[in-house]
């Protein structure tokens, strides 16, 4: 069985492949968001029923994986400062859900 569906503009086929094909990390949906308040709201969502991954990966009530990413952590990331990215890392890597003011901290220090 396959179905196409839309979702705020964007546009997606699913294809039931039958009990055998499991989800997997290899597909996830990537939730870009300007302010925490939209990571807390996406992330409170999502988790529900769900499961929190590290680095701001979840998994839904249904076993799919997300990935919940403020908009600024991707520019931090691509700083050319590496004293900056690595502490951006080391913040991020102790997270689960991703929280801005800890990232900004990490960047200005």
């Amino acid at each position: 069985m396959a179905v196409n569906f839309e979702l705020e503009g964007q546009e997606f086929n699913a294809l039931n492949g039958g009990p055998m094909y499991k989800f997997t990390e290899a597909i996830s949906f990537y939730v870009q968001c300007i302010s925490q308040d939209e990571v807390d709201y996406y992330w409170d969502k999502l988790t529900e029923a769900g499961e929190e991954q590290p680095c701001g990966w979840l998994k839904d009530k249904y076993g799919v994986s997300w990935q919940i990413i403020p908009i600024l952590l991707v520019e931090m990331l691509n700083d050319t400062d590496p004293e900056k990215v690595k502490r951006v890392t080391e913040a991020m890597l102790k997270m689960k859900k991703i929280e801005i003011k800890t990232l900004i901290d990490a960047y200005a220090n």
